[in-house]
């Protein structure tokens, strides 16, 4: 019973902590690997009209839904205007008001993007579309057109494919040439489109956007089709046909309402600027998180102070220097002085880097043990022996920091950040295990103490490790999980294969 007991505990704390991490990791899109940036897209649109005294009514379009792209944040710079977002047959709509203005205006509208492919790139399935009201002879061409591109497609796809041919071909039927008499401009060439498509009953809208490549001081719409097939939207070049968005084509609205109405002014004017940035990962997906108004980033350790991050950095990894302790005592059968000595001593290693801490820290002990022998003759009661030694470690560590300044080591320096408490009960403990079990099983101890630090040292300043510890502190759950379970063991340690070695059977 207790051994299932144990293995529930331990799989609970895997479900949970892998759970917050997957949570966090693919919904919130906080990052696996550290300073890791992600490219920002902001598009600025600038309206500019004169207004004759009396009051002011804006309505812009703005994007609603982006394949393959999700909002960072929106804002809009306008001098005295009311603000508001709405929703029209056409998507979302910022709406600009005022009860008086005059003169020329200028109002500003913003919008940050990012890519994240797992933006739901669906919308409501359309009904078909009414047949369109088309006058004559332009609804017999019509009609002729898409029953001879209906004998040659299959499906929707086909059939959008075969009447963008039909209508792109540099010598079209006459039927075609009908059609696109008096076309001018994208928009009307793909309003034709949408029109001859709705007379097969397909939907078909007309869908606006940017390429998004860079800093573009004077970024031009696109128009682009989008073609339902019963399942899903699809996206077509109109002039070419071919059935995908450009490379980080952002969609800023459907239809065929025009972008912008002014109520109330003239010289109505509209530009487009683009501007691409690298943002802190982490700080895209605490956006993220506040706009979802998740719990995460309530407790995302990346609110605190930077001084507070410092020092929660270097105290995560303890429970890995812990983890390490376990293995390298139940598993390996690595014996060592104390619990936690070995991690604290790997602590100090990160201050003083791995070879001149394992130099300064062997010198304190061989030092401090001597010293320590030469206080038996006085035979001291243990806490002014404890106390004595602690003086004794303090003293040598000024020496070797002066010593090691005197000949241009300044990495001697950090051998004040040493954990003195620990380096004299390390000594202590060394010289009564020296006294009761012999100087080899105190001097094996001593190495193993050692050893063990220094392992913990590899793996408690691995950086990409340090970044997962501190952004996912929930992986620290799998971390007792799996000390949890090494509890449990009771079979043979490493060590004790080459032990036990003489009793195999060949």
């Amino acid at each position: 019973m207790k051994q299932r007991y144990v293995y529930m505990l331990a799989a609970l704390l895997t479900v949970i902590g892998l759970s917050v991490f997957y949570y966090k990791w693919q919904v919130l899109g906080f990052p696996l690997t550290e300073n890791q940036e992600t490219p920002v897209w902001t598009i600025e649109s600038a309206i500019t009209f004169d207004s004759g005294p009396g009051s002011i009514k804006v309505q812009l379009h703005v994007p609603t839904l982006t394949p393959g792209f999700r909002m960072l944040n929106e804002n809009s710079v306008s001098r005295g205007y009311g603000f508001s977002l709405n929703y029209g047959s056409g998507g979302r709509q910022a709406q600009w008001a005022i009860r008086r203005a005059d003169g020329e205006q200028t109002i500003y509208y913003r919008i940050s993007v990012y890519e994240d492919d797992s933006v739901d790139q669906s919308d409501t399935t359309p009904p078909f579309p009414p047949l369109p009201v088309i006058n004559e002879p332009l609804k017999t061409a019509v009609d002729v057109l898409v029953s001879d591109v209906r004998d040659h497609s299959a499906d929707t796809a086909s059939f959008t494919t075969e009447l963008l041919r039909r209508i792109n071909d540099p010598s079209p039927d006459p039927n075609v040439e009908l059609l696109l008499a008096g076309v001018d401009s994208s928009a009307d060439f793909v309003g034709v489109i949408t029109t001859i498509l709705a007379s097969a009953r397909i939907p078909a809208r007309m869908v606006r956007g940017f390429p998004l490549s860079g800093r573009q001081r004077s970024a031009s719409l696109a128009a682009w089709l989008e073609v339902h097939d019963g399942d899903q939207w699809l996206y077509f070049n109109p002039t070419t046909g071919e059935e995908r968005l450009p490379e980080r084509f952002l969609v800023w609205w459907r239809g065929n309402e025009p972008l912008l109405s002014v109520e109330g002014g003239s010289n109505v004017e509209v530009g487009f600027a683009i501007q691409e940035n690298h943002l802190d990962a982490v700080a895209i997906a605490e956006t993220q998180a506040a706009q979802r108004g998740t719990f995460a980033v309530d407790f995302s350790l990346y609110s605190l102070p930077i001084q507070t991050q410092a020092v929660y950095s270097v105290l995560l990894m303890i429970p890995i220097g812990a983890l390490i302790m376990v293995v390298m005592r139940n598993l390996v059968g690595i014996d060592a002085f104390g619990t936690f000595m070995p991690v604290l001593i790997a602590l100090a290693f990160r201050e003083t880097k791995l070879l001149w801490g394992v130099i300064l820290f062997t010198t304190l002990v061989a030092l401090g043990l001597s010293i320590r022998f030469l206080l038996d003759r006085a035979r001291l009661l243990l806490v002014p022996r404890l106390s004595a030694v602690l003086i004794v470690v303090v003293m040598l560590m000024l020496f070797i920091s002066l010593l090691s300044h005197r000949m241009g080591m300044e990495t001697g320096l950090s051998v004040a950040l040493f954990p003195m408490v620990i380096i004299a009960m390390t000594i202590e403990r060394m010289s009564v295990v020296w006294e009761e079990r012999g100087a080899a099983d105190a001097m094996r101890a001593g190495v193993g103490s050692l050893i063990v630090a220094v392992v913990a040292y590899i793996f408690m300043g691995m950086a990409w490790l340090e970044h997962l510890i501190f952004t996912f502190p929930e992986l620290l759950l799998l971390v007792l999980a799996l000390v949890v379970l090494a509890g449990r063991y009771t079979g043979y340690r490493l060590s004790e294969l080459r032990r036990f070695k003489a009793l195999s059977v060949d």
